[in-house]
């Protein structure tokens, strides 16, 4: 019979990770949704919390990552990855109002 090893990081080493790419992303979210002079300010935030998030899960072990990792590393680096990409490509690239 095999065990699965389990996590021991305490809660708060295992949280941290996620809980600074949630706030980055909420923030982010909070600047789109305050008008036409913010909104591409928010996605740029919002997309640079996001490859920020990649970077992290990148550099920390498995462990360190705590709720960050949710699949392979490889998978979780590229996921956040093109969509942190993506959010900064098309925030740089829509016409803005004028």
């Amino acid at each position: 019979m095999v065990r699965s090893e389990r996590v021991t990081a305490p809660p708060a080493a295992r949280r941290w990770p996620l809980a600074v790419v949630v706030a980055g992303a909420l923030v982010g979210l909070l600047l789109a949704v305050l008008g036409q002079q913010t909104w591409r300010l928010g996605c740029l935030l919002v997309g640079t919390t996001l490859v920020g998030g990649a970077v992290l899960r990148l550099l920390l072990s498995d462990r360190g990552a705590g709720l960050l990792r949710v699949r392979t590393k490889a998978f979780d680096v590229a996921a956040l990855l093109l969509a942190g990409l993506a959010i900064v490509a098309l925030a740089v690239v829509v016409p803005g109002h004028k």
